[in-house]
C-alpha cells in the first residue's frame, strides 16, 4: 500500500521516512519528491508498505504528528492516472467531448481586409 506523507521538513531524506515508518511495518520503498532546479525536497513524499493493516496503523499514529515544528500529513496515496502529467485546475472534471462555452469567437476582419469587394 502506498502512503502519502506531506509537510515533511525540507532537510529530510528518504532514510528519515524509512526510520519513521519502520516501527509499524517493513518499508519496501520511500521516495521524497525533489525540485529539479533547486535540488531541495518539495515537502512531500511517498512510502510503500507491504501490509495494509500495518499501513493503516501507521497512518492513524503518524497523521498530524509534530516533527521539527511541522505537523506532517499522512494519508493513503491517490494513484496517479496513466498518461497524466499532473492536475490542471481548468480542465479537471471537464468532459472533452462537449464544446467549452468559454472559447472566444473569432474576430471579424476590418472592412478593408475582407474579400467582399
Amino acid at each position: 500500500m502506498e502512503i502519502y506523507v506531506g509537510r515533511i521538513p525540507f532537510k529530510w531524506k528518504e532514510k528519515n521516512l524509512e526510520e519513521l515508518f519502520s516501527p509499524y511495518s517493513n518499508v519496501t520503498n520511500a521516495v521524497i519528491v525533489i525540485d529539479k532546479i533547486t535540488r531541495q525536497n518539495k515537502g512531500f513524499g511517498f512510502v510503500q508498505i507491504e501490509d495494509e493493516t500495518s499501513a493503516m496503523k501507521a497512518i492513524n499514529a503518524l497523521n498530524n504528528m509534530d516533527i521539527d515544528g511541522r505537523n506532517i500529513i499522512v494519508s493513503i496515496s491517490n494513484p496517479k492516472e496513466k498518461g497524466s502529467s499532473g492536475s490542471n485546475v481548468r480542465t479537471k472534471g471537464r468532459n472533452e467531448d462537449k464544446p467549452s462555452h468559454h472559447i472566444k469567437p473569432a474576430k471579424k476582419l476590418p472592412p478593408w481586409l475582407r474579400k467582399e469587394y
